[in-house]
C-alpha cells in the first residue's frame, strides 16, 4: 500500500463559467426575468405618466406638499400633542400611532386568549372543552365588521350615561369611555421601565441556560417564576433608584367629563375587543391543530418519564407544535393589523380615517392612499420579519 505522501492529489474540477447566452437554459432564464422586470417597470412608469398628465389637464393638483399645511380638524384620540393648526404630517403620525396602539395590544391579548382557548379544547373537563368549542365556532363565523358594530352599540347605547356612570373606587365606566388611575410619569418610572427591559433580557438568558441544562442533565429549573421575579425585581430596583415616586393621577368626576387620570374611548374599546375576540378564535384553531399534529407517542413518552399533563404540554407538546403554529399565526397577526382599518366605521381615528379626511379636504387621493399603503406594507414586513426570526429560533434543530 502506498503511503499518503505518495498519493497524488486529485485535481479539482474546473468551475463552470456562467455564460448569458440564448443557447443555454440558464441564459434564457436570466433574459426572461430581465425582460419581465423591465416590462413591469415600463408599465408602472407609463401608468404614472398618463395619470399625472390627465390630472394636469383637469386641473387636479398632485404632490405631497400638502403635508406641511394645517390639518384643520380635531382628532378625538391622540397620543401625540396636537392642535387644530397642526400639519397633515402630525395627523398621519397620530393615525399611525393609534393603529399601532390597537395592533400591538390586540396581538398580545389575542395570542393569550387564543392560546388558552386552543389548549382548553384538550381539557379533561367536559364543560371547559365545550365552552372553548362554542367560543371558536361563534366568533369566527360572525363577520368582524358586524362584531365591531355590535360592540360599538354596546359601549355607546347599552352602557349608562355620564350622569349614571358605573364607579368602582377610582375606576369609571360609561358611554364616555373607561377612566382609570395612571402614574405621574417621572424619573422613577423611566428607570423602572429600563429595569424591566433588562429583566426581560436576564429572564431570557436564564431560560436559555435552564433549557440547555435540562437537555444535558434532565434537571428542570423553575423558569416562569424566576423570570417573572427577575423582571419585577429589576423594575423595582430602577424605581427605587429613581427616588421611588408614588404619585398617581386619579380620575375625578367633573361636571361634564372625567378629569385627570387616563381614559380610553368607547371607539377604542369596541375596536380592541372586537378584533381580539375575532382573531383569538382563529388563533385557538391554529393552536389546536398544532397540538393535534404532535404524535400520540410523544404524549406517551412524556407520561412514561413521569411528567404531569401540564408539564407534558409545556415541555414536550407545545415546543414541537410551534413549528406548525407559527406560520399561520403570522397571517393572523397581519390580518388583525389590517382589520384595524375597519375602525373607520365606528369613528376611531386610525390611519385610514385620517387618510379619508385628508382625501376629502385636499383631493389628493393617490397621495393619501399611497401613504396608507406604505404604512401597512411596512408594518406587515416588520411583523413577518420578527415572526420568521422567531420561527427559525423555534425550529427543531437536527443533530
Amino acid at each position: 500500500m502506498s503511503s499518503p505522501s505518495m498519493i497524488e492529489a486529485r485535481p479539482q474540477p474546473a468551475r463552470k463559467r456562467r455564460s448569458i447566452s440564448w443557447r443555454s437554459r440558464e441564459g434564457r432564464s436570466v433574459i426572461y426575468q430581465v425582460v419581465a422586470i423591465l416590462s413591469v417597470i415600463g408599465a408602472i412608469a407609463l401608468l404614472v405618466r398618463n395619470t399625472l398628465a390627465n390630472m394636469r389637464e383637469r386641473g387636479i393638483q398632485s404632490g405631497y406638499d400638502f403635508l406641511n399645511q394645517p390639518f384643520g380638524f380635531d382628532v378625538s384620540e391622540t397620543l401625540i400633542p396636537y392642535e387644530i393648526t397642526s400639519t397633515y404630517w402630525t395627523a398621519f403620525a397620530i393615525g399611525m400611532a393609534n393603529t399601532l396602539k390597537v395592533a400591538v395590544v390586540g396581538i398580545l391579548l389575542a395570542t393569550i386568549v387564543g392560546t388558552l382557548v386552543g389548549v382548553g379544547r384538550y381539557s379533561a373537563n367536559w364543560l371547559v372543552r365545550k365552552l372553548c368549542y362554542a367560543y371558536v365556532e361563534f366568533f369566527r363565523n360572525v363577520p368582524i365588521y358586524l362584531q365591531l358594530l355590535i360592540w360599538y352599540i354596546v359601549f355607546t347605547e347599552v352602557l349608562p350615561s355620564y350622569d349614571e356612570l358605573w364607579q368602582i373606587g377610582h375606576f369609571y365606566l360609561s358611554k364616555n369611555g373607561f377612566s382609570f388611575p395612571w402614574p405621574v410619569w417621572l424619573l422613577g418610572q423611566n428607570l423602572a421601565m429600563a429595569g424591566g427591559l433588562l429583566g426581560v433580557v436576564a429572564a431570557w438568558l436564564y431560560a436559555r441556560r435552564s433549557r440547555r441544562l435540562f437537555d444535558q442533565t434532565g434537571q428542570q429549573r423553575p423558569v416562569a417564576l424566576v423570570g417573572l421575579a427577575l423582571i419585577v425585581g429589576m423594575a423595582i430596583v430602577g424605581w427605587l433608584a429613581g427616588g421611588a415616586p408614588n404619585e398617581w393621577s386619579l380620575p375625578v368626576r367633573g361636571t361634564f367629563q372625567i378629569e385627570n387620570g387616563a381614559s380610553v374611548t368607547p371607539e377604542y374599546l369596541a375596536l380592541l375587543i372586537g378584533l381580539v375576540l375575532y382573531t383569538a378564535a382563529f388563533i385557538a384553531e391554529i393552536v389546536r391543530s398544532g397540538i393535534a399534529s404532535v404524535s400520540l407517542g410523544q404524549h406517551e413518552a412524556a407520561a412514561s418519564l413521569g411528567l404531569t399533563k401540564r408539564q407534558s404540554m409545556r415541555l414536550v407538546v407545545l415546543p414541537q407544535a410551534l413549528r406548525v403554529i407559527i406560520p399561520p399565526l403570522t397571517s393572523q397577526y397581519l390580518n388583525l393589523t389590517k382589520n384595524s382599518s375597519l375602525a373607520v366605521a365606528i369613528g376611531y381615528p386610525e390611519l385610514v380615517s385620517i387618510a379619508n379626511t385628508t382625501l376629502n379636504q385636499t383631493g389628493r387621493a393617490i397621495e393619501a392612499l399611497s401613504i396608507v399603503m406604505l404604512v401597512y406594507l411596512t408594518l406587515s414586513l416588520i411583523t413577518s420579519a420578527l415572526m420568521n426570526w422567531f420561527n427559525a429560533r423555534a425550529a427543531i434543530q437536527e443533530r
